[in-house]
């Protein structure tokens, strides 16, 4: 088991930051060779810092995959495609996989359900892609220390815990001794923007578990139009870095509302803020009214299929951070 070094000072300043990616290109260079790395790109603080630095150590010989399963937040793609695959030069290759996901997540209700379905699938999709790449002998991962503190005796990450038994490929875990402000300050200091690094904590299943109940392209397409209203008053008023985590989410049910006279069944849309050291307790911060009134303003006004905005007041517990 990995033990981060008691010695290593926290890595709070670009300068050590600097320290760190340096002695990391060293070590991946020596570890790697000549060899190609396959990378799993999600858009994730964690994936987008290893690739960052697997770029500057390696060049093209990271080959990046990226899968857009249709359920990520507004423009988070495009933006993975600008910064690495066009200002990073990265060989990347991108997987536009919306059609395939919807299909299978048509009429099916049960969360628990869904993830799977998604969590499947992506597999399915990633190793369909590696399939088709030749002479690669690392896999890279983006691995950090917390991972590992939580795979001993507590859970089995993903990153630790749910690796193929006979696994050819070697590991490459670059940032597997920092913890997740550590990578953020690596991150910046190689270069990625702040909606990258800064990015908050995100569910693999992405929007398919926001939307609540059975998916639809409508309702999905309305939920990523609120949440990026929500992302972008919330950055505005200076509350990003003051709100843990905040999202809207959108059940599978409709209200009665009116417009221009005539009586119509649309959705709820619901803002869910929630602030915590733990993630295992959680608070709802006092969001001043005028940002909120605000933000219901412009959801109600520019998101077709709502008429209603709420916020959501509970804690964690006994309600969870997530609907579904």
């Amino acid at each position: 088991m990995h033990i981060r070094d008691e010695n290593m000072p926290r890595i709070t300043t670009t300068e050590l930051a600097n320290e760190f990616i340096e002695k990391q290109v060293k070590e991946i260079r020596k570890q790697v060779g000549d060899k190609k790395v396959l990378l799993g790109l999600s858009g994730g603080v964690d994936s987008s810092v290893v690739a960052a630095l697997l770029i500057k150590a390696i060049g093209k010989q990271l080959v990046s995959v990226h899968v857009n399963h249709g359920l990520m937040r507004k423009n988070e793609s495009e933006e993975i495609v600008e910064v690495f695959g066009k200002q990073l030069d990265a060989n990347l290759i991108y997987v536009d996989a919306t059609d395939r996901f919807l299909k299978l997540l048509e009429d099916v209700s049960d969360p628990e359900t869904k993830r799977k379905i998604i969590g499947n699938e992506f597999v399915k999709v990633f190793d369909e892609e590696s399939a088709k790449l030749e002479d690669i002998s690392f896999l890279a991962q983006g691995t950090i220390y917390s991972d590992v503190i939580e795979s001993k005796g507590v859970k089995a990450h993903h990153n630790v815990g749910g690796l193929p038994k006979h696994m050819k490929l070697e590991l490459v875990e670059p940032v597997k001794s920092l913890y997740k402000d550590e990578v953020r300050v690596v991150g910046k200091a190689l270069g990625l923007p702040s909606s990258m690094v800064d990015r908050q904590p995100f569910p693999g299943p992405g929007l398919g578990i926001r939307c609540l109940g059975a998916i639809t392209k409508d309702r999905l397409h309305a939920l990523r139009e609120a949440d990026a209203i929500l992302r972008e008053e919330f950055d505005k008023a200076n509350l990003t870095d003051k709100v843990w985590q905040f999202f809207t989410v959108i059940p599978d049910i409709t209200s009665t509302g009116v417009k221009d006279g005539k009586r119509l069944d649309y959705w709820p849309v619901i803002i869910r803020a929630v602030n915590t050291v733990d993630a295992l307790h959680c608070t709802v911060p006092e969001i001043d009214y005028k940002v909120l009134k605000h933000i219901t303003d412009r959801i109600l006004s520019e998101v077709d299929g709502v008429c209603r905005v709420l916020y959501d007041l509970s804690p964690k517990p006994i309600a969870t951070i997530e609907w579904e």
